[in-house]
């Protein structure tokens, strides 16, 4: 899943949904690799073409999408480089190896608005990183020549602090455990998604042998393989390797599997599932995680061999998304000025890189950065000091969760740093990504606004005639502490809290805000408690 570029860019990146505004405005688009999430709404009545993608990406997405035509896209390859002219000013584009699937690309742009590098969804290795330009790789210790001014970073992962194996070190985990194993007669691999195929590339090469493949319920993988390594297919199921959907119900018809096995007293199969999702599960998400027991959760920290679960399956973690600790090594290497998370939960906020350098107030009135989020900045005439007010417009649309979604807000500051800082999603003194409060739709921010003017217009002017009408029973000693709370504060009454606002705490049931005894009641209710007590 990908959110939609800001508005100030004329290009898009894996967004092909319904036009909205902001895709009305893009004259460009580009498809990082051919993954579902990144190529959904791709049809000839919904999209402008050309599309920019690589070959391999292409040949996937016209064999699943017959109705495209070729003509409508153009082929970039890894390391090429390609110019691209547009109204606004022409730019280069260049594709580099994203380290996740066959045919997946980062994207670095270069032009008038900066230097860009989308990196769709990667696996941001060292080595990934070197083939990146010289001049945008720091060394240790030093920044490089020239900064990114944004990316656009995969933090799928970004969460955990797992340290995930290399993609090699789990492939020869896979290739022990099925040594481990000799008596299994048959060998099935939850290999069935695009991103898996170096793993049965290397099981064919090292056990000399093809492996099956169910093209009447495993189609897609079918075609796919038929595609990126069509000498490893076979339609043969006596082979001893098959291929094992890994979705749905996987641990259903693995227990299946196994149960059919013990039925007829033969050696049961060996089922293997590689992926990092089972080591980073959380219990609170999913139904799997609450089943497995401590001993299990234990066992998941190791990373240097295979872990049988309670359902027979054995994991590997191999992962086709970054690590946190590789986030954080790239963005060291790489000192971005800004940070964009491009999964659904703003998780860039996560990064300890982007809480220490990643400042909105960084930005002077005039960077290029405003352009870019197609934010004005309006000052008043004259020379501009810090006890002037500056006015902030800005509208950013996010596609993550729901089209024609869009936040205006605009605010008001004494100072500019004081101003910009307050655009924080939770608190002042935290840094803001640049989607970190776009992601809320608009309705959701206006109740969030309007039960924080709520609380604070009830808790500074409920007094005694109020809170009788809330609740009629409401006991002495708090109608004594609220007349008093009311005499001692504004005279003004709380006259406007009108039945409408009450209403529209109602519907949010959130329950109306009372005044709270004073202290001086409280300490004589504890000492007439205590007198009882010894009585």
């Amino acid at each position: 899943m990908s959110i939609e570029m800001p508005r100030g860019l004329p290009f898009s990146v894996d967004t092909f949904g319904p036009n909205t505004t902001t895709k009305r405005m893009k004259r460009h688009h580009f498809l990082t690799h051919a993954h579902k999430d990144h190529t959904v709404g791709i049809s000839p009545s919904n999209v402008a073409f050309p599309i920019y993608s690589t070959s391999l990406t292409i040949s996937l997405l016209l064999q699943r999408h017959p109705q495209l035509d070729e003509s409508f896209f153009v082929r970039i390859e890894i390391g090429e480089t390609v110019i691209v002219d547009d109204p606004d000013g022409g730019f280069k584009v260049t594709a580099f190896d994203a380290n996740h699937c066959p045919g997946a690309v980062m994207f670095l742009f270069e032009g008038s608005f900066g230097n860009i590098l989308h990196t769709g969804d990667c696996r941001l290795t060292r080595e990934c990183i070197q083939n990146l330009p010289e001049k945008y790789v720091g060394r240790e210790g030093k920044a490089p020549k020239c900064c990114l001014d944004y990316i656009f970073l995969d933090c799928t992962f970004g969460k955990s602090s797992q340290r995930f194996p290399t993609k090699h070190s789990a492939i020869r985990q896979i290739i022990n455990c099925i040594w481990n194993h000799p008596d299994a007669p048959v060998v099935y691999l939850a290999c069935d998604m695009l991103g898996q195929e170096e793993i049965l590339l290397e099981v064919s090469r090292t056990f000399g042998s093809k492996i099956y493949v169910d093209k009447a319920t495993n189609l897609e993988c079918f075609r796919s393989l038929m595609v990126i390594a069509p000498e490893i297919v076979s339609e043969d199921p006596s082979l001893r390797f098959h291929i094992f959907s890994g979705f749905p119900r996987l641990y259903e018809r693995a227990s299946v599997k196994l149960a059919e096995a013990r039925s007829k007293r033969e050696s049961e199969p060996l089922i293997i599932r590689p992926s990092a999702q089972w080591y980073v599960c959380d219990d609170d998400e999913d139904d799997y995680c609450q089943s497995v027991s401590q001993i299990q959760k234990q066992r998941k920290v190791r990373f240097n061999e295979a872990v049988k679960d309670e359902f027979g399956v054995w994991h590997v973690c191999y992962s086709m998304h970054s690590s946190r600790e590789e986030l954080e090594s790239a963005m060291r290497v790489l000192s971005p000025r800004w940070v964009v998370s491009t999964v659904p939960s703003c998780r860039a906020m996560e990064l300890d890189y982007v809480k220490k350098n990643c400042f909105i107030s960084r930005f002077s009135s005039d960077d290029p950065f405003w352009k870019l989020l197609d934010i004005d900045m309006e000052v008043s005439s004259g020379a501009v000091t810090d006890t002037q007010t500056v006015t902030l417009s800005c509208c950013l649309v996010s596609d993550v969760d729901c089209t024609n979604t869009k936040m205006e807000p605009v605010i008001e500051a004494s100072t500019i740093k004081k101003q910009l800082l307050s655009l924080s999603p939770e608190k002042n003194n935290l840094p803001v990504t640049l989607f970190g409060r776009a992601r809320l739709s608009s309705q959701v921010s206006d109740q969030l606004h309007e039960r924080k003017v709520i609380h604070s217009a009830c808790v500074e002017k409920l007094n005694l005639e109020e809170a009788a009408e809330y609740d009629t029973k409401q006991e002495t000693v708090e109608e004594a502490s609220c007349r008093r709370f009311s005499s001692s504060s504004s005279k003004e009454s709380c006259r406007d809290l009108s039945g409408e606002l009450r209403k529209l705490y109602r519907s949010m049931n959130a329950p109306v805000p009372r005044p709270l005894p004073s202290l001086t009641e409280l300490m004589n209710a504890r000492k007439r408690a205590r007198k009882s007590f010894k009585l």
